[in-house]
């Protein structure tokens, strides 16, 4: 159940990924949780078919650090060969969702991948009392 939760919508890409297959995968996850946050590893903001995508989007992103990436690793469940020779990180997807929805998120979508972009949700515990 994801009512009255933060759902974010982790992004990890290559370097020249297209806007279109941002856009497409982003539209995919929405398909199977509704999220309100787009989280990017800072080391892609130079990346220009994502800021395309996002900014067509218009969804909030959050820019997470290579720290705030790495603290979470331990908490990926889809590690990747190809992520770890490029960034050093095993999941990036994964660990932008969860660290931008807080300590004590979950993964509600493994990551999913296409065409150099791949994308995970992560939802933060319903608060208390919120509708």
């Amino acid at each position: 159940m994801t009512e009255g939760r933060l759902i974010v919508a982790g992004i990890g890409c290559r370097p020249l990924c297209a806007a279109e297959a941002v856009v497409a995968l982003l539209h995919q996850a929405a398909q199977r949780a509704p999220f309100s946050i787009v989280a990017i590893p800072e080391f892609r903001t130079g990346a220009e078919g994502l800021m395309k995508a996002l900014t067509r989007l218009a969804y909030p992103v959050r820019v997470m650090t290579m720290a705030d990436l790495q603290t979470v690793q331990h908490r990926c469940v889809t590690p990747s060969a190809a992520a770890l020779r490029a960034t050093g990180l095993t999941s990036v997807a994964e660990a932008a969702a969860l660290a931008a929805a807080g300590p004590q998120a979950q993964l509600i979508l493994p990551r999913i991948a296409a065409e150099g972009v791949s994308c995970a949700l992560a939802a933060a515990p319903a608060i208390e009392g919120r509708q």
